[in-house]
């Protein structure tokens, strides 16, 4: 059985207990002038499928000479998972990663062991005002890649299958769903994609997927006559065949999902990990600061700085 901190097996069911297990409102996080709002985890929820992190970044404008400065920072037992809908960003990694991400590309780090990664809007973007906008996942990973090797991954926005008709554009980022296959390889089961639906048009849901969430980011659906603003993430009962129609203004929504991890896992600072031993040892390597021989080392050509353990 795999587990689903959630989901109750002595809850009744039937066609009377509603298709929406869990509404999310999201708090806002200002992360140094920079605000983001956070879904996952929440108190009733701390994953959708494998998807423990959820963050909407902006969107933001930002005055020329200004930009985004994520100091090279580590993590252990998760993936990160970078989606643009505006703006462009700087990723660079230990593994000497040094990647531009923009809108409709994605951005896959497998942290496994340990991986040390900083993102930035650098160089040329700031001589001018720009605009950012998009959303930051992580993935926990299953016990058998947790202390496996650090990876980096990365799909352009051609690369990705868009599936259009009956007034929807779906990009599918990550996974299987609707027919098609995203071509980023992940750890585990999931599927993630970015929808944009014309006013009135009707998504349904994969449902061959354990766990499945909506996140509306524009506009507005309804779901089991029930209408969903912008800012709204829903979890949804396993084994139910859901469908989503956008109101009259239309909608963008981040559908997600997956198989459910084998058990819970802890989450601190940047650390994912089934046990609060590997969090521990992870702490213990980052405060040491051991950059040349070490469990973590600095980005190349981002090593001047990294931001401390709290």
């Amino acid at each position: 059985m795999s587990w689903n901190p959630a989901l109750d097996p002595h809850c009744p069911t039937g066609d009377g207990i509603d298709a929406i297990e869990t509404v999310i409102v999201p708090r806002a996080r200002d992360l140094g002038g920079f605000e983001v709002r956070r879904a996952l985890p929440a108190p009733k929820r701390q994953m959708v499928g494998p998807f423990i992190f959820f963050d909407q970044m902006g969107p933001a404008e930002f005055l020329t000479g200004a930009g985004i400065d994520v100091r090279p920072h580590p993590h252990i037992g998760l993936a990160t998972v970078t989606y643009l809908h505006e703006g462009t960003m700087h990723h660079r990694d230990s593994l000497g990663t040094d990647q531009w991400i923009s809108p409709g590309a994605v951005n896959l780090m497998v942290a496994g062991h340990g991986i040390t990664h900083s993102e930035r809007t650098d160089g040329p973007v700031r001589d001018a005002p720009h605009r950012l906008h998009g959303i930051q996942t992580w993935v926990a990973l299953p016990a058998g890649a947790e202390d496996g090797a650090a990876a980096f991954r990365h799909a352009g926005a051609d690369a990705l299958p868009v599936l259009e008709g009956e007034g929807k554009t779906v990009r599918v980022i990550l996974g299987d769903a609707w027919g098609a296959r995203a071509p980023v390889e992940t750890t585990s089961e999931m599927f993630y994609a970015d929808a944009i639906l014309a006013p009135g048009a009707a998504i349904p849901l994969p449902d061959d997927t354990e766990d499945r969430g909506a996140y509306v980011l524009e506009g507005s659906v309804t779901v089991a006559g029930q209408a969903f603003d912008a800012g709204r993430m829903m979890v949804f009962r396993p084994g139910d065949r859901i469908s989503m129609a956008a109101g009259a203004q239309g909608a963008r929504v981040m559908l997600l999902g997956g198989a459910t991890l084998e058990g819970p896992r802890h989450i601190w600072w940047n650390f994912v990990a089934s046990s609060k031993e590997r969090i521990e040892d992870a702490k213990e390597a980052w405060r040491r600061g051991d950059w040349a021989h070490g469990r973590f080392q600095l980005p190349p050509g981002d090593d001047a700085e990294h931001i401390p353990l709290p």
